[in-house]
């Protein structure tokens, strides 16, 4: 078994305990569940943000602890403050020490767009995400069958939720694409194996069609890489480790974005 396979196996346990202990009833009632929806997909476009989503991660199967001590209060307003463009909060408790309390937090101080980082498997985990405040979910297509994966992506969109699909191959994408997605990620790292390849991203940018939102992930640690993918075709980036692993994450994420905007503002220079 891969780590992946571990991780949904967990899950399809976690959703069969949770559901049993907080009906759907239940999830529809909170207070989160009727608000309105922040756009992931305005927000990564927009020319005056970065396309940065940044992400709290406190540890990841293949790194172990990444850091334990961070408040999500003050790093998810310090990601903002430093020109984020949205947020990812892990809500994995067992492989990435996250929580739904998590991205709770992270709603309550902050008023824009949050994706819900968790391995979704079931329309359950869906109404969870809508009742915890969350704006986007991700659906990993090496983790679900095309046919249910469209499903799962058809039950967000009927509760205003967007789609971030994440894909790792050319054979991913192409059985999983369908109307229902607003963005697909290409994630840099193989879920099975955890090695890392910007290559990747670059290989099938071209092959994401044009009206979804192109996002690159993982293993981005150097903002002139930023410069390389965006000339690419990708709108947006996720980036959460290498902010992660600092003590103040807040402050990586700021040096990080200032130094990719200088970089920008060069490359706009030259090509004009």
């Amino acid at each position: 078994m891969n780590i992946l396979d571990k991780i949904i196996a967990q899950k399809h346990i976690e959703v069969a305990e949770r559901s049993s202990l907080v009906p759907v009833k239940l999830l529809e009632n909170s207070v989160f569940f009727d608000g309105q929806v922040v756009s992931m997909k305005k927000y990564v476009t927009d020319t005056e943000k970065s396309g940065i989503i940044s992400e709290f991660k406190r540890k990841s199967p293949s790194k172990g602890l990444i850091n334990g001590s961070a408040s999500v209060e003050a790093v998810s307003i310090g990601y903002m403050q430093a020109g984020a463009s949205a947020l990812s909060i892990l809500t994995d408790a067992d492989f990435f020490g996250g929580s739904n309390a998590d991205l709770k937090e992270a709603r309550k101080f902050n008023f824009c767009p949050i994706l819900r980082k968790d391995f979704v498997v079931d329309e359950y985990q869906i109404l969870e995400a809508k009742s915890i405040g969350a704006d986007c979910i991700l659906l990993i297509a090496a983790a679900l069958e095309p046919a249910r994966l469209k499903e799962l992506a058809a039950f967000a969109k009927s509760l205003s939720l967007e789609v971030l699909m994440e894909v790792h191959d050319g054979e991913e994408l192409e059985r999983s694409l369908c109307g229902d997605l607003d963005l697909v990620g290409v994630n840099n790292r193989n879920l099975k194996t955890f090695d890392v390849s910007l290559q990747t991203s670059l290989d099938l940018v071209d092959q994401i069609p044009s009206e979804f939102v192109k996002i690159s992930e993982s293993g981005i640690s150097d903002p002139a890489t930023l410069i390389t993918l965006k000339r690419a075709g990708y709108d947006g980036f996720l980036i959460g480790e290498n902010f992660m692993k600092s003590s103040r994450p807040e402050q990586a994420a700021y040096n990080f974005i200032k130094e990719y905007k200088k970089l920008l503002a060069e490359e706009s220079k030259v090509s004009a």
